[in-house]
Formats: structure tokens, sequence, C-alpha cells
């Protein structure tokens, strides 16, 4: 494998902004080249779609909602033997249209485990923050060096299939989500006597309780969402009943 000289981002929402602010902190040696639909091109930071999709590795940072449309219209501009990373929370769903439409071109599903919020919580470090490889294309020797390189930024990286990744994906993330959402909706705020393990239930609430566009996103794209939420109500349900026997 060929040492990446070039990297596009295409998409520069709160995730694809977060993406080039640490390719330029953890690869400087990159040239980093910034597709985005609201930013004239300036040659410098920000590109047209068509240079952006001429560099060695071209990530998709847009919302699942748009993969599809965006990936239609980058796949005709790929360099031959650019690699395409998909970045999206959900992974069945992009990779099957990797599949479908990419043919030859190489292409990786992941999921970065982690987001701003996540990322400052941890000290502004890479350091045991989790990245998910799954379906892919790639030849063996390139998915290792690539995974020897994320490695070597110190993140930990984890190999499985979409199934799996979007079948506990449901069981964490969404769940962390809907129940964000019910505090939240429920009026449900910090005291001045919380609990430490309140203070733990807060921060969970309020690092997700804003990206309701990505709490729709996973549930309209993760069928095991839905098998989560007959769980939880069944769950409730039961809960309920054993506080009536203890009346």
């Amino acid at each position: 494998m060929n040492t990446p000289r070039t990297l596009g981002i295409v998409g520069h929402g709160a995730f694809g902004a977060f993406l080039e602010s640490l390719a330029r902190r953890f690869a400087p040696g990159l040239d980093v080249r910034v597709f985005a639909r609201k930013a004239t091109p300036d040659g410098a930071r920000f590109f047209s779609l068509e240079e952006t999709c001429q560099c060695d590795v071209v990530i998709i940072a847009v919302s699942i909602r748009a993969f599809e449309e965006t990936l239609l219209k980058i796949l005709p501009l790929l360099k031959p033997g650019a690699i395409l990373v998909d970045v999206n929370t959900v992974k069945e769903h992009p990779a099957r249209l990797l599949a479908q439409h990419a043919g030859a071109r190489a292409w990786v599903a992941t999921h970065p485990m982690f987001g701003p919020f996540s990322f400052e919580k941890q000290g502004g470090t890479l350091n045991g923050l989790r990245l998910v490889i799954a379906e892919n294309n790639l030849p063996p020797e390139t998915l290792a060096a690539a995974m020897a390189w994320l490695k070597g930024l110190d993140l930990d990286v984890i190999t499985m299939s979409a199934e799996a990744h979007d079948r506990m994906l449901a069981e964490t993330l969404f769940l962390t989500h809907y129940v964000a959402q019910m505090v939240a909706s429920g009026g449900f705020v910090r005291t001045d006597i919380d609990t430490l393990s309140f203070g733990f239930l807060m921060d969970a609430v309020e690092s997700v309780k804003s990206d309701t566009e990505l709490f729709r996103d996973v549930f309209a794209f993760n069928p095991w969402c839905r098998d989560t939420i007959a769980r939880l109500e069944m769950a409730e349900t039961e809960v309920h009943a054993l506080l009536e026997r203890g009346t």
C-alpha cells in the first residue's frame, strides 16, 4: 500500500469539521481538502467536489439520509486507486450501498465511536477511543497497513460485521439517545443534591440530547432499534409491576 498523501472530506457539518480538525492535528503530513456545499472553493482549505475526489483517500462525511445521493456523485470523480471511507453511525445500510454501487473501487465502512464531546471529555487525545471497521473490499495488506496506522494514533480499532455492529449499536448508542430524549422531555435537570450516579446519567443525557437528527437517522436506518424499544417498553411494564407488588 502506498502511503496516502492527500485526504478529501466530503461534507462539513459538525462531524466533517471535527474530522478535518483531527486530520490536521494528528496527520499533519496529509494534504487535506474539504468540500462543503456552503463554502466557496479557495484552493487552500475548501475545494470543488471534483478536486476533493481526486485525493488518495476520500471520506464521505454526510448524514446517512444523504449518503446514497452523495456516493453516486462521488464515484465517477474518484481517481484510480483511491480509497472511499464511510463514517456513518449505522453500518449495514451504507455497506450495502457501497457493495452495490462502488464496483471495483476500494472502500471501507467504519464508525468512529466518538465525536467532539467525547474527544474533549477525553482530554483532547485519541488514546483509547474506539473505531470500528466493518465491511470492506480492501486487499488484506492495505487493510492491515491502515489498521496499523490507526492504532499508531492510539485508537482502539475493532473489526466486526456490519450486522453485529448495528445490533450492538441499537442496544448502546441508540438506547442512550432514547433514554436521554425521555429524560429531557420529562424536564429532569441537575439539582443541588445530585448523587454520583445521577451525575453520570446527566453526563450521558447532555452529551446526546441535542443531536435529534442523528437519533432519528439511526432509528430510520437501523432496524434493530425497534427491538430495543420493544424490550425497553416491556421492561418498563415489569418494573411497574414490581413496584405494585411492593405495595
